[in-house]
């Protein structure tokens, strides 16, 4: 169960230390130096705190704090030697099941960016699909060092919202979770269309891999977000209804095969913490999109 904030509060600062001490990677100290700002008002302004004694750091000890961080799909992930927080954030993106030749990718990556940079490559995994994480490392490998540093922290934030989002619950949640949702209007009939087989695709490169599927209800929706008590993952995806069918069941003569059977709708998502709403609004003939609230 996630600590209150309440009882963080009333802790004593070795306790609360203690209980919070790896939330910011192998950095207990950050933990200790955010403690004697108690009490907080909200979980937003406790990691606020946190992140505070962070930016306060000398240079040098943010970069120490850098380089505690294990590289992206390496061998500290193979060799079992992650934090349990790394561990199962790496997992969420399929960090650890790489081909042979996708960890010799990583490999690289992460060797070139260290040379470079001389620190770990920092990202928000839960905040990316895979292709994301590749396109952010090749382009963040164009920053200037000072940039990148600058970069690096603030998905030291990302990361660590997270984190404490997940281990404490209370007033003033930071935002941390997005949700994707669709509707689907039958403008022939006029009315919503219920029934209807809805699958959701992430791509991997070309490869689109099915990751949610549901069935539309009476009010043309699906009963739960098709993602949300997540962040949304930055990348590329599509929605795919199966609209013949549901024409078919209303008797309409669509042809054999009928003009649309499945339509598929494919875009992108930007905002991890945002809300997609991508509606189907359908005739036997024709369809359209837009980007709803």
């Amino acid at each position: 169960m996630p600590l209150t904030l309440d009882q963080l509060n009333r802790m004593s600062a070795a306790e609360f230390a203690a209980c919070l001490g790896d939330t910011f990677e192998r950095a207990p100290w950050v933990a200790e130096a955010a403690s004697t700002s108690r009490p907080f008002a909200t979980v937003t302004v406790l990691h606020e705190a946190m992140i505070g004694a962070l930016r306060a750091a000398s240079r040098e000890r943010q970069l120490d704090f850098l380089r505690g961080h294990p590289d992206l799909a390496g061998k500290a992930a193979r060799a079992g030697a992650l934090t349990r927080d790394s561990k199962s954030e790496q997992a969420s993106v399929g960090l650890d099941s790489l081909s042979e030749d996708e960890f010799a990718r990583f490999h690289r990556l992460n060797d070139a960016y260290k040379v470079k940079f001389g620190f770990p490559f920092m990202i928000s995994v839960r905040r990316h699909t895979r292709d994301s994480i590749l396109a952010q490392f090749e382009r963040r490998a164009g920053n200037d060092v000072a940039s990148e540093f600058a970069a690096a922290l603030q998905e030291v934030f990302f990361i660590t919202r997270l984190r404490i989002a997940g281990k404490v619950s209370g007033d003033g949640m930071p935002q941390v979770n997005g949700r994707l949702s669709t509707h689907v209007l039958d403008t022939h009939a006029g009315r919503p269309a219920a029934g209807i087989a809805v699958e959701l695709y992430e791509f991997a490169g070309e490869r689109p891999c099915r990751i949610a599927t549901a069935i539309t209800n009476s009010d043309g929706r699906t009963d739960q977000p098709l993602i949300g008590g997540r962040p949304l993952p930055i990348g590329r995806y599509e929605l795919r209804f199966a609209v013949g069918n549901h024409f078919r069941s209303r008797g309409i003569d669509v042809g054999d095969p009928p003009f649309l059977d499945i339509v598929p709708l494919r875009f992108s998502i930007a905002e991890p913490e945002g809300h997609y709403h991508v509606p189907l609004l359908c005739t036997p003939w024709s369809y359209s999109t837009y980007r709803g609230s």
